[in-house]
């Protein structure tokens, strides 16, 4: 009898050894991972760099604390704002975390109480994030949320112009709603966020958990966009796999985040900034960037080939190497039959298959998912049939 709570839904795979897009389970089955922990693994298992730089980072301290100064943190951090085009950063461990915070500066900076997210929006299992959470499964069972939160239809220009009011702090949304489907956002939309939140007073934080870190093609998903955050969120593929996640703003939100109005034992520790700086260093090169966005289209043009005459695939969506498969029927069991194909996927939602894979892949590694993809519909099909 397991001493874990049942929180997940485990696979039957138990992972011994991995690297670069391939991942060994305990019976020598290999894998090819295309769920990149979860949008985590950005540069793929055991990448040299990051190897190297926490390596040499473990052979000089694990921690200490955020009382003394980190050289580190200051050079992950100046990476961050320059590449976001924003000025100051707050270090912590997780997406939801940084989520938390941003929720907290926001509210601080306005003096106003309302944050206004969206349907199918997915931020994080804090009371906090589970409120902002558009989805109410995962607010089911834990009695009344944190108050103020409201919920708007993701690209719906007018019922958000609706919503939000003189009482609203921010507007707190997913360029691409990972969780929720694979849905991207629209110019005209985040055109009326910019105008509403502009009018109103309020800020626009942009929750980069999923889509930053290069999995867009751009160092983060706004870039892809005429649209500039007053906050950004970041976590996941931050660390390639090291605990880690921030918060960034403009200049003006520093003086709502001094001594003693938020903090974290082990934020920014020494180990896992060693992590995101080789990340960083990796993602931020413009050669980079734009070999993921061929990649992307590649897999995508690859994926709308072999699937196109497939009655059971609705759609096909993505961005750069964040796509999903839209299904007429449930996804869970097509993901069951690749991992028996030697694929690993995930969902979004009941009917999308997700794929995150490392933005490391090679172009052959993305023609035999494809494959795989398309072998595994047809033969779903056939046994329904």
């Amino acid at each position: 009898m397991s001493a874990l709570f049942p929180t997940y839904q485990k696979w039957e795979i138990e992972p011994v050894n991995a690297n670069g897009s391939w991942l060994t389970d305990q019976d020598g089955k290999r894998y090819l991972d295309f769920t990149s922990g979860i949008g985590v693994l950005n540069l793929g298992h055991c990448y040299l760099s990051v190897k190297q730089a926490v390596e040499q980072q473990l052979e000089k301290f694990w921690h200490t604390s955020n009382l003394f100064q980190n050289k580190g943190q200051e050079e992950a951090a100046g990476l961050l704002a320059k590449a976001t085009g924003l000025n100051r950063v707050f270090f912590c461990n997780s997406g939801a975390e940084a989520n938390e915070a941003a929720i907290k500066l926001a509210r601080k900076a306005t003096g106003k109480s309302k944050i206004v997210t969206f349907h199918q929006s997915f931020h994080g299992r804090t009371f906090a994030t589970m409120a902002a959470t558009g989805q109410e499964k995962v607010r089911t069972g834990y009695g009344r949320m944190l108050e103020e939160f409201e919920y708007s239809t993701f690209n719906d220009s007018v019922q958000l112009a609706e919503i939000v009011d003189e009482n609203t702090a921010a507007v707190m949304l997913e360029m691409v709603q990972g969780e929720g489907g694979i849905h991207v956002a629209n110019q005209e939309f985040l055109n009326t966020i910019k105008e509403v939140c502009a009018r109103k007073g309020a800020l626009v934080i942009v929750d980069e958990i999923q889509t930053g870190i290069g999995r867009t093609g751009k160092p983060f998903a706004f870039q892809l966009f005429d649209f500039q955050p007053d906050i950004i969120t970041v976590a996941k593929g931050l660390g390639n796999g090291l605990p880690i996640g921030a918060v960034i703003g403009k200049e003006d939100l520093a003086a709502h985040f001094g001594p003693g109005s938020h903090g974290s034992t082990f934020g920014g520790n020494p180990v896992s900034i060693a992590a995101a700086k080789a990340v960083l260093q990796q993602i931020l090169d413009a050669d980079f960037s734009a070999e993921v966005s061929e990649k992307g289209q590649y897999f995508l043009n690859k994926l709308k080939e072999e699937l196109q005459y497939d009655p059971s695939v609705k759609e096909i969506r993505g961005v750069g190497l964040m796509i999903g498969i839209e299904l007429k029927e449930e996804a869970q069991p097509l993901l069951e039959k690749l991992q028996q194909e030697g694929l690993l996927t995930l969902t979004a939602g009941p009917n999308v298959l997700r794929l995150l894979p490392p933005l490391t892949a090679e172009k052959s590694e993305f023609s035999l998912a494809a494959e795989k993809i398309a072998k595994a519909i047809k033969t779903k099909t056939v046994i329904q049939g």
